[in-house]
């Protein structure tokens, strides 16, 4: 099976979308998911179903699409609401420079018919043709291009309308109108039933609808803004450095994992890669959302898209194009943008059953108010209020909209959507459990204490425990490692190394079985630990370090101490979690008295310690049996199932591919305070959904009783309409607004402020 996806143009309702839905998935084992708001169908198909054949399909059921390119290329450039915005413009502008005289001269005329002259009729239809005829034209082309493939959609009712309104006035002008003028200006507005002349309600609905649809594609391309400028922040050249030394400027598209390539003060980072020489401060702003800069030397890593600020740098790509960090970040977005929550796919079926039932509808208004005796004009005029008034765009746009005006506001604050999932499970959290290393501690580090057996060195223990731990990338080995080289010297390598999870390591030095770990791994292996080395380690974990024992043919031979840094920003965002009726969870694979010492730092209320990384899910599995819908926040492998377990996961965007795979959604600033700002933006944006739907469902049960009544005149039914698809669109872009306070104006409640953080766990 093959991942493809299209943009499709010409669609302008909820109905065309389940229209190219459904002629997609016709096709033998292909699941087409289509999104009115983004443009998109995201396509799974059989290796034998070519993108051509699928664009064949859409053009067959009467609209274009084309294959879109690269994430990263395609956000850069102009959308189709660029063009359409520019194409509706111009077409409202000649519709309005011809609406107003219209109404004018035809309200005047209807009013006093002593000013009527010879030829008004004519008047009144050369005003009205242009904007009845070009200006309406996309609504007349889209009802033709349905009509030919057997369909209707809203653009059949608006289209039906406008005509229905233009053909009945030159009727009524040239064989009814008798002369006799209309009761008032407000009684015409209200029931438009004098004379039965519509033609400047026709320039109306053109009016209106060309002026909802124009907005609302200035809203979506607004929507589309924060992921261009996302896009926007990749370098299109680089500059390369030759096997001579000499440098060469190419463009990015030519560059290739293992290139070297520079980057000076001011330039952006052309792709993912080490830092091979050189150091400055970076700027991670467009990718992380934090305004402090970050250092980096030689050793260190940096992400394509951020710019260098201080000094110049020389990096050996590592991932380039679509496979950088920031292709990846724009494709899940927009991978998110195009799914649909149960409700929307429900709002969908309905809007493609609703166009056909309003066509009955305003059939059976006509005639039960002509058997009713009321007069043709009066019938008419409810009969085409039907017609107008039912527009499903509102329901068509409830949720997508929400979802991409909320996709591209995280990804500028760091926060990054992977699914619909996220927002749904957002609101029923209840429960937050934090990985300790790396996420509520900062992972960096150090060795502040050795304790050797009599008879060995303090840099023997150290150079035997360090050789081991250099083969594994846990920060307690880092910290090990580094300890053991600045005192001890350049390592032996260890041979047979095996990484114990949640216990510790092994490997062979300098012929010896060394044995590194926690005092169950000993114990395990039927080795015992000197009771003055145990109590030592008691003391040092009832402090809060991390005690690691070493050992090697057959004995314990001492033990090292590591110590870490609570973030800074752990206990504000444990407090906000509080705030919003969260309860926080310490989950780690580390001692009771450790994680204990962690969670009074950070304010955490409950602790689970000792759980080894497929213990993890299983814990996240036992609080979800007691009734508890958890969220869980990780950075590290071992972190994986229990993030793809529990209801809402948040991987720390500088965690590990695994952990970010598993989870719903990313979070890549360095400041744990993005947990509680990420929660409030899904259940936001959630909320925001939920309004959504509720007027359009609401707007259009109560609209179409009132029209079929006669309580609301074309004119009106056709403001009415707009207003609803308006109001979707604005509330949805109220979403762009939502503001994460600055570190410093944080509310932080508890003794524990201004601490700095500085405590000693494992």
């Amino acid at each position: 099976m093959t991942e493809i996806e299209l943009s499709i143009q010409g669609m302008t309702c909820a109905s065309c979308a389940a229209r190219v839905e459904k002629r997609l998935n016709k096709i033998g084992e292909v699941r087409a998911t289509v999104n009115y708001a983004t443009e998109r169908a995201s396509i799974t198909a059989p290796d034998a179903v070519t993108a051509q054949l699928l664009i064949n399909e859409v053009e067959q059921a009467g609209y274009g699409a084309d294959v879109v390119r690269l994430a990263a290329e395609a956000a850069r450039q102009p959308g189709p609401d660029d063009a359409r915005a520019g194409y509706l413009k111009r077409r409202l502008i000649l519709a309005l420079i011809f609406f107003v005289p219209l109404s004018d001269v035809s309200i005047a005329l209807s009013l006093f018919p002593a000013y009527r002259f010879p030829g008004w009729q004519w008047l009144l239809i050369g005003l009205a043709a242009p904007v009845a005829l070009w200006a309406a034209w996309p609504f007349h082309r889209a009802a033709l291009m349905n009509a030919r493939h057997g369909a209707c959609s809203m653009d059949t009712l608006v289209s039906l309308g406008i005509t229905a309104a233009c053909g009945w006035s030159v009727y009524a002008m040239f064989f009814l109108d008798r002369g006799e003028p209309r009761e008032s200006a407000m009684h015409q507005l209200v029931h438009s039933s004098g004379g039965g002349i519509y033609l400047e309600v026709a320039a109306s609905v053109t009016t209106f609808l060309l002026a909802g649809r124009f907005f609302e594609a200035r809203a979506r391309r607004s929507a589309g803004e924060a992921m261009r400028a996302l896009a926007d922040t990749g370098a299109k050249d680089v500059c390369v450095l030759a096997d001579d030394g000499g440098e060469r400027r190419i463009p990015i598209a030519l560059l290739r994992p293992g290139d070297l390539f520079v980057v000076r003060p001011g330039e952006t980072v052309a792709a993912d890669g080490d830092v091979e020489f050189g150091q400055s401060a970076v700027d991670r702003s467009m990718m992380t959302g934090e305004s402090v800069p970050a250092e980096v030397a030689e050793g260190g890593s940096v992400v394509g898209g951020t710019i260098a600020l201080t000094g110049r740098l020389i990096v050996r790509a590592v991932k380039v194009g679509k496979d950088t960090q920031l292709a990846h970040l724009i494709r899940l977005v927009e991978e998110a943008q195009a799914q649909k929550a149960a409700v929307q796919r429900l709002a969908d079926r309905i809007s493609a059953v609703f166009v056909p039932v309003v066509l009955v509808l305003a059939v059976l208004t006509l005639t039960a108010w002509l058997l009713a005796g009321s007069t043709p004009e009066h019938a008419f005029s409810a009969g085409l209020a039907v017609l107008i008034i039912a527009c499903p765009c509102a329901l068509g746009l409830a949720t997508p909209a929400a979802l991409v005006v909320a996709c591209g506001r995280g990804a500028q604050l760091g926060i990054f959507i992977k699914g619909y999932q996220a927002l749904e499970s957002s609101r029923s959290v209840d429960t937050v459990v934090l990985d300790k290393t790396g996420t509520v501690t900062a992972g960096l580090m150090s060795v502040t204490a050795v304790e050797p057996v009599a008879g060995i060195g303090r840099d023997v223990l150290l150079r035997y425990a360090g050789a081991v731990e250099q083969a594994s990338e846990h920060p307690v080995a880092a910290a090990i490692s580094a300890a053991a080289r600045a005192e001890a010297g350049p390592l032996p390598a260890a041979d047979r190394f095996v990484a114990l999870a949640g216990l510790g390591a092994r490997g062979i030095v300098d012929g010896h079985e060394v044995v590194i770990g926690r005092e169950k791994l000993f114990g395990e292996r039927g080795i015992g630990v000197p009771r003055v080395l145990a109590d030592q380690c008691a003391a040092w974990e009832q402090a809060g370090w991390t005690a690691v024992l070493t050992g090697w043919d057959g004995q314990v031979r001492g033990a090292v101490a590591v110590a870490d840094t609570v973030k800074p920003s752990a206990f504000a965002a444990v407090a906000e979690l509080h705030r919003l009726g969260l309860r926080s969870v310490l989950l780690t694979g580390d001692s009771e008295a450790t994680a204990r010492a962690v969670a009074a730092a950070a304010g955490i209320e409950e602790v689970i310690a000792g759980a080894l990384p497929a213990g993890k899910a299983l814990v996240i599995a036992r609080l979800q049996a007691e009734g508890r819908s958890v969220a869980m926040v990780g950075d590290g492998v071992n972190d994986g199932p229990a993030l793809a377990a529990a209801d809402l996961g948040l991987a720390l965007g500088s965690g590990t591919d695994v952990a970010i795979c598993a989870a719903d959604m990313i979070l890549l600033r360095d400041d744990l305070q993005i947990v509680p700002d990420a929660i409030k933006l899904a259940r936001g944006t959630f909320r925001t959904i939920r309004r959504n739907l509720a007027w359009a469902f609401g707007y259009n049960i109560a609209a179409l009783p009132l029209a079929a009544a006669g309580f609301l005149n074309p004119l009106i039914a056709a403001a009415a309409m707009n207003l609803s698809s308006a109001f979707v669109v604005w509330n949805s872009l109220r979403l762009r607004r939502f503001r994460v306070p600055a570190a410093g104006s944080r509310r932080v409640t508890g003794s524990r402020r201004g601490s700095g953080g500085r405590v000693h766990v494992p």
